[in-house]
């Protein structure tokens, strides 16, 4: 079957925009082709070059099928103008209208017949409308034009079944033309099947896989420092963002001179990745090389001499500003700086960083409080430093430092272990691949950082909407809850959160239960993105307000666990046969209610006793294992029940002719929904 190729050349892209823009493209294309029956989202690849995006098609039809469409319109009793509008727009006659029954009501249905076009009819369509739509964060126009791209398009190859496709956008006319790479070969040459472009565009100095052109620049890199006896230093995303400024990808090793060496590692290591997209080596002990890798996007007669020059002199340039940096910093201590966050805004309704230091110290007492480890003075210490280095030249210059520079102005200071290591670690995990500090006085410093930023934005009401989050505060809590969750932190967040609005006096009013129920949202994403179902996490986390994220944790596991086993599902259909019953009647008269404690003199029949009995014993052994937190044994022992509730539905008429006993039977069944709800919400979980 005929392949579609889509092109679009233009100046060079943003490396951090390619990527998104490809998924988009992709994406915007096949819904569009599929409104009109052609489903071809497996079937389609995109590539991305600094300088092109690149959407392929294999396999799509000559033409579209024929469809029945349907349009719900009007409810019968609408007004006459209603629905004789809803007619008009559809092209249809009150005759070739249906009505149908809805749980809503009757309502008039317009059925039309589509059908089927050519495909290159709705290519030219489908790619006209997604250029034009095209969602970019931030795009441009250029010249006389009025359509906007990220930047200047400069062509556009259109093909399908090996013929251009008419397509035209910001007065630029699709054709069967591509061209190489923009200085090694800026040719143009005709396309005709993928399989030939991408091998053109090989030949004209163009990798158009970015994964392929990763690659090439891991293999060069590693062949390079291997035989200078050095190690490249892994970076995934550094990687990934060159391969995202180059076509063709040519490694070139450079020298550091020594003296720089002297700085730290991490500020060097920055400098190069932030200013010079450079590749940091390692020498046989592991301390840094006086050497860095940089990829250039052309070869060149000089084999990159001036290349590697140029890239040398602005590195040194650079180091000489961080080494510079560093020597001031470093003729003051680190309290010094603190003192300055007084000048230094954190939000210009919550204050400075000092008043968010001052109630971060206030904080971490009361979390320290949970932690018995965490001496309180350590505590208090780190958190007096934690945030002094933001007030430093060199973290004003490169704020991805903050929190290293501190660790080693601490450090320097002579501040002890625990003091400059949770200066560093309480800004982690900074997402969901970090590691999560585990030493006491890390975490604790950590959690009262991020508690202290969430109430003062619940307070000033400027919570997360959509996909709005400026202040980022679904990772504060993602973070957050993962500092108290993997290192067991049984901290009352009802009473930390109280503590922590008290100190902002004059903000505003805060909602406590609003932003628990936004942790236990986000507890709930964390669970399920671990595999555990979604109605097992409901069963849980929407039982009740506890505010302890470890026992809730753990209640979820061990629920998930037992629902999977024979006891757990002959458990589950035990209180839905109960409850449903309860249920039942409980809908037939509005006014009754069976939570009333049971009359045990009215219990007649053995199986209504021996159930009442079981019951009694279950819901002490329960509670105690409850209130224990030895969740598992608690699921068990609510497992001893589905044998007497078997035997009472196979041996009591619930229904009786006597009211009484009717409704104290109810109220046995009754009983068994309560007992199971000190785990669970088992009436949430589905078979």
């Amino acid at each position: 079957m005929p392949e579609f190729i889509l092109e679009i050349l233009s100046e060079e892209i943003p490396s951090c925009s390619q990527k998104r823009a490809a998924d988009d493209l992709k994406r915007l294309v096949c819904s569009g082709l599929a409104l009109s029956g052609l489903i071809v989202a497996d079937h389609a690849l995109t590539f991305v070059t600094p300088r092109r995006i690149v959407l392929v098609i294999a396999d799509l039809p000559m033409f579209s099928p024929s469809m029945r469409k349907e349009r719900r319109g009007p409810h019968v009793n609408a007004s006459l103008s209603a629905i004789e509008g809803f007619f008009k727009a559809n092209g249809i006659t009150r005759a070739q209208a249906e009505i149908r029954q809805t749980p809503k009501g009757a309502f008039y249905f317009a059925l039309m017949d589509q059908k089927g076009s050519m495909t290159a009819t709705l290519l030219k369509q489908v790619v006209e409308s997604t250029l034009a739509d095209f969602p970019w964060s931030r795009s441009m126009r250029w010249g006389s034009t009025h359509e906007s791209w990220i930047r200047p398009i400069r062509r556009i190859l259109c093909l399908f079944e090996e013929r251009t496709v008419p397509v035209q956008f910001a007065g630029v006319k699709a054709s069967n033309v591509s061209e190489g790479h923009r200085f090694l070969a800026p040719v143009a040459f005709p396309v005709r099947a993928f399989r030939f472009y991408e091998e053109s565009l090989r030949n004209a100095y163009v990798i158009l896989d970015p994964a392929e052109r990763v690659k090439r620049i891991r293999e060069q890199a590693e062949g390079i420092a291997a035989a200078e006896g050095l190690t490249v230093i892994s970076d995934d995303s550094l990687f990934a963002e060159i391969a995202g400024l180059v076509e063709w990808p040519v490694t070139l090793l450079g020298k550091i001179e020594k003296n720089f060496l002297n700085i730290p590692k991490e500020v060097i290591m920055t400098v190069m990745r932030v200013h010079q997209k450079a590749l940091a080596l390692l020498e046989a002990d592991d301390t840094l090389a006086p050497n860095f890798l940089v990829v250039s996007n052309t070869e060149t007669a000089d084999n990159g001499q001036l290349i590697i020059a140029g890239n040398e002199r602005v590195l040194q340039a650079r180091l000489a500003d961080a080494k510079l940096f560093w020597e001031q910093d470093s003729c003051q201590p680190l309290r010094h700086w603190g003192n300055k966050l007084t000048e230094c805004i954190f939000h210009a309704r919550l204050g400075t960083l000092a008043d968010k230091v001052g109630r971060m110290r206030k904080l971490a007492a009361v979390v320290a409080e949970c932690m018995p480890a965490a001496p309180l003075p350590l505590v208090d210490q780190a958190v007096l430093l934690a945030k002094a280095d933001l007030a430093t030249g060199m973290v004003g210059e490169f704020p991805e430092l903050q929190g290293i520079m501190g660790r080693y102005y601490a450090w320097r200071d002579g501040a002890v272990q625990e003091v400059y290591n949770a200066i560093a670690e309480h800004y982690r995990p900074l997402g969901q691949s970090d590691s999560c500090p585990s030493a006491p006085v890390s975490v604790c410093v950590a959690l009262a950082d991020r508690i202290d930023t969430l109430i003062g934005f619940w307070i000033l009401d400027e919570k997360p909407t959509g996909s709005k989050d400026p202040f980022a505060l679904r990772r504060a809590v993602l973070t957050g809850m993962r500092l108290i969750i993997e290192n067991g932190l049984r901290v009352p967040l009802f009473v930390i959160f109280r503590k922590a609005a008290s100190l902002y006096r004059s903000a505003g009013v805060f909602d406590v239960r609003s932003l628990l129920r936004f942790f236990t949202d986000r507890l709930k994403a964390h669970l399920q993105e671990k595999g555990v179902r979604h109605d097992i996490i409901a069963a849980v986390l929407e039982s009740g307000e506890d505010d302890d994220l470890v026992r809730l944790s753990s209640r979820v596991d061990a629920l998930a666990h037992f629902i999977e086993t024979q006891d757990g599902m002959n458990l589950l259909i035990a209180h839905r046969r109960a409850m449903s019953i309860v249920r039942r009647e409980e809908n037939k008269n509005r006014l009754a209610s069976y939570r009333e404690p049971v009359d045990v003199t009215l219990l007649g029949e053995s199986a209504e006793r021996a159930l009442e009995s079981q019951l009694v014993t279950v819901t002490k052994s329960c509670n105690d294992a409850v209130k224990a937190e030895r969740f598992d044994d608690a699921l068990r022992t609510l497992s001893q029940l589905r044998a007497p509730i078997d035997t009472f539905f196979e041996c009591v008429k619930i229904n009786s002719d006597n009211s009484r006993l009717k409704e104290n039977r109810l109220r046995l069944l009754s009983h068994v929904g309560t007992v199971m709800g000190t785990v669970a919400d088992f009436a949430k979980i589905k078979g």
